[in-house]
This record gives structure tokens, sequence and C-alpha cells, in this order.
């Protein structure tokens, strides 16, 4: 287990400032990146300008072939789909495309089509035996297309973590399932309530080009994306169905698929087409000789949505991400500036890892732990930025995943020393944990830790916190409003920016790594990693 020894407190030359988090975002966010889409010119500028930044701090460059610049291929695929048909034996219906579905093609090449698939209902489509829970029912779902709900069951709090999103909750997990299963596509019920945000967000994210790693061989969804509810409740009549009474059943143990009775054909063309972005990695080399193989992984990713498609004249067409994610860009520059103007290194080595095309799908950061300049079993901790606060100081601090490592301690106490308590995410349905960079690190088994400023504001009632959240998700999240202005207060933030900073170098100067709590979904992983290095793993 971490021991708890908070070396994280001894006086950095220069302190971490709104200014300087300021400065790196009105760059980043500026009109000039057009958004930093992936493999465009922006992306390219915000690349070049992460590795000139850290380059004169005089760290050294980290990527596996001794560059900055670790190149992660991508393929893009561009598909214009215009209807769905549903087809049930007396009538049919269309469905408008961006109005009632959003779907992208779930394969690599230059057409995707259903035709006269039969639609399945499948409940969460979940399989998971510690729980005892299998929605499939080992159903021959071969050539099907998947209806199936997001997020996960959170009536009962001793199964699926109650009200706290798993990764069986994300819609990642639901396509995969459906992949393995035979399916030709798969479409979730987006509600605002179980996605987290409104279906604008799925509007703005999932169409335009979209990318992905180069597929493995084997089949591959035709189609894969989202419809709405109220779509999803006119299909369901069409099949002669009960929504609402099937989805009450999908809560229970005893559900199995329900063959809605109704097939689904459409076709779209893809413009596919091979193209590269890059993880820029700079490493500060720990000072001790044996623990400098070790290594602190700080994450940030640098992309966004690039640019509106088809907008009107005059309109703002450039999703610039200030939020998400140049301010959080900003910060690890911030704490790579601050770790590397030390008089003295850390014992341990720390990576900094701005990351590509997380808006994709994490896909940078996968790249990067399946091509890792360290091995997973010598990275002690991955700490992930994603968004700061811009409303001013916080009380508490939000940990997304408490309690799943003892990182949450040392988290605690760091914490205490600012003044402020720790508070488990309240959003905790949301399933942020599996929705940014951390969960790659985690599913190869490094302990990972993500944390915003809590929602109880100084000076302000705690509705307020909440209120100004909700207000930006439903406004800029995901939308070119997402802009700096003036109306930032970075306080709050330069505040968890430090707390990241004394985080990351007590774990660089502890005699051990941190470990997940036992039982946790991710420790059989983490034990593996270690013993692949021929040791054996921390009791």
């Amino acid at each position: 287990m971490l021991t708890l020894l908070l070396l994280a407190a001894a006086p950095v030359p220069k302190p971490i400032d709104a200014a300087e988090l300021k400065g790196h975002v009105r760059f980043l966010a500026s009109d000039l990146l057009e958004g930093r889409g992936p493999a465009t010119r922006g992306d390219q500028l915000a690349q070049q300008y992460l590795a000139a930044q850290f380059e004169a701090m005089g760290l050294e460059p980290g990527a596996p072939d001794g560059g900055w610049l670790q190149p992660v291929e991508l393929v893009g695929i561009n598909g214009h789909p215009d209807t769905l048909k549903v087809q049930a034996s007396s009538s049919a219906r269309s469905l408008a495309f961006k109005d009632d579905f959003v779907v992208v093609s779930g394969h690599q090449g230059k057409t995707s089509s259903v035709e006269n698939a039969e639609l399945v209902f499948v409940g969460f489509g979940i399989t998971a035996p510690e729980f005892r829970w299998d929605d499939l029912k080992g159903a021959r779902l071969e050539g099907k297309v998947l209806v199936v709900m997001n997020s996960d069951p959170e009536d009962d709090p001793s199964i699926f973590g109650g009200r706290a999103r798993l990764w069986y909750g994300r819609w990642g997990y639901k396509f995969e399932q459906a992949r393995k299963a035979g399916a030709v596509g798969c479409l979730v019920i987006h509600t605002t309530a179980s996605a987290g945000y409104p279906w604008q967000v799925v509007q703005t994210s999932w169409t335009g080009e979209q990318f992905e790693l180069p597929s493995a061989p084997g089949p591959q969804l035709q189609v894969k994306g989202w419809i709405t509810e109220d779509a999803t409740r006119q299909v369901f009549s069409l099949a002669g169905k009960d929504f609402e009474a099937l989805r009450a059943l999908a809560l229970t143990r005893k559900f199995a698929p329900v063959p809605l009775g109704v097939t689904l054909s459409g076709r779209f063309t893809n413009a596919v087409a091979r193209k590269a972005s890059a993880n820029v990695l700079a490493v500060l080399r720990g000072s001790d000789p044996v623990l400098k193989n070790e290594v602190v992984v700080y994450t940030a990713h640098h992309d966004h949505l690039g640019k509106k498609e088809g907008g009107a004249a005059g309109e703002d067409v450039i999703y610039n991400g200030a939020v998400d994610n140049a301010s959080g860009v900003a910060a690890l520059l911030a704490i790579a500036r601050s770790l590397s103007s030390l008089p003295r290194a850390p014992r341990r080595s720390v990576l900094f890892a701005a990351v590509a095309a997380e808006e994709q799908g994490l896909l940078g950061s996968q790249f990067l732990v399946e091509h890792p300049p360290f091995p997973p079993g010598k990275m002690a901790a991955n700490l992930n930025l994603d968004g700061l606060n811009i409303w001013g100081r916080t009380r508490d601090v939000s940990v997304i995943g408490l309690g799943k490592s003892s990182l949450d301690t040392l988290l605690v106490e760091l914490a205490r020393q600012q003044g402020r308590t720790v508070k488990p995410d309240a959003l905790a349905d949301r399933g942020f944990f599996y929705r940014s960079d951390q969960f790659n690190f985690a599913r190869v088994g490094v302990p990972s830790a993500y944390f915003s400023s809590g929602q109880d504001f100084i000076g302000r009632d705690e509705a307020w916190g909440r209120s100004q959240r909700e207000k930006w998700e439903a406004t800029r999240y995901h939308q070119p409003s997402d802009e700096l202005d003036g109306s930032w207060d970075l306080s709050g933030a330069v505040e968890d920016v430090k707390l990241f900073l004394e985080l990351g170098t007590s774990v660089a100067n502890a005699p051990s790594m941190p470990a997940w709590t036992k039982g946790d979904e991710f420790e059989g992983e983490r034990k593996r990693s270690i013993e692949r290095l021929g040791r054996p793993a921390q009791p």
C-alpha cells in the first residue's frame, strides 16, 4: 500500500498562477487552431506548441523513438446517411438522421448497410457473472440490430455500484458486446439522464468525420449510434410492444432479449482516409537510481471537435474547446514547468502525455498504453486532467471514482492541507471515470486519479455550483460557445492544479507504488502487469 509521505509540500521555485493557465488556454482555444480536430492543421499546431513548451522546460523527449511526438495513425470515416427505415408487416416508418437517430459506420469500409435486419431489444446488454446478471441469455443475435438501454441497473446498491455508473453502463461497452455477439448494428437509447448530456451533444459529437484506430481483423458492426427516446417509443409501438413495460422488465435478472418483429434497413457511403495525429510526450527523469525506472503519468487530451459542417453564413462553426480541454492541457504544462524547475527531480520519473483523439473514443491514450514508453507494471499512477473549474474557489474536491485506490488516502490529506474536504462525485451516475483517458490506464492496471473542484463554492450556496455546471453542459459542452471569456475565475482551478501537482510529486517520492482497493475491478490486471515484469505483486 502507498505510504503516506507528504513530500510534495516542498516549495517550487515559481508557483502556479491563473495567468499562466489562461495564457496557454488563450492560444490553444483560439480560432487559429480551428477546434483542434484530429489530423487537422490545428491539431498539428497544438502538437508543435506543446513540444516547444516541453523543450523550453528542459524536459527529455518521451516518445519511444526518442522524439517529442508519438505518431497515432487514425482511420477517418465520414458517412452520409439520410434515413433508416423501420418495417413491420403492415406499416413502416422512416427515422430522420439527426432528429431521430445518429449513426456512424462500425467498420472501416467504403459502404455500410443493413438490409432487413431484425431489431432486438436487449435491455442493458450486460453480461456480468459477478453480479449474476445476463441480459443476453445465450440468444442468437448474429445479423441483428440490437436496441440497448444506456447506463446500467441502479435500483439495487449491492450490484453495479448502485447509482455509480460502471463500465457496463457506457456506450463503448454496449457496442463491444454487440460486435462480439455477431450483430450488424447497435442503437443506444438516449435519455439526458442516462447519458449525462442532451441530444444536441450527440448531434455534434457523433456527426461529421469520426476516427478510430486501425481495426483488428474480425467482424465489425455495420452501424452503431444513438436513437432518441421518442423515436424508440415509436419503433416499439410499430412493433406492438410496450416500451415502458419492457424497460421495467430490463431492471430485473429475469429479462431476456425481445425480438421486435420489425426490420431495419439503411445504407450510407463512407469517405475513408488514413490520417495522422500524435501524442506529445515528455519525461522528467527521476533522481533515484532505482525508482527512476518507474513513472508517474500525467495526461490531458489536446484534441477537440474541429469545425462544424454546413454552418450558416456568419455562424460560429469552430468548436474551440477552451474548458474541454485546452484548460486541462494548460494545467499539464503548468505542472510540467513546476516539476522541471525543482532543484532536484522527484525520485520516480514523470511522464507528461498530451494525448490525441480523446473525443473520438479515448484513442490517443489507448494507443499510448498499447505502445508505452514505460511498461504498465512500472507506471506508479496516472493523474488525468480534463476540464478545469472556471467559477472560483470551492470548499470541496470531487473525486471521480472515490474509493477505488490508495491514492484517495493521500488525496484526502493533501486536500485537508488546503482547507478542503474530499467528496465522492455528485454525478456518479454519469460514469465519468470511464469517459476520459484515465480509463485506458486503469484497464491495463494502473491506479488512476481524476478529480475536480466540487460544487460548494465559497461565497455561494451549494445549489449555485450545480446550476453553473448544468447550465454549462446545456449550452457550452461540445458547442462552439466553449470559449475563453472574461467571466472565467481560475482561482479554484489554481488550487486544483496545485493539488494535482502535490499528489503526483508525493506518489513520485513514496517508497511504494499505489494499489487498487482490494476487490476493485482493475486489481487483477494490476497484479498481472507487475508479475509480467518478473516480480510478485504488492499484497
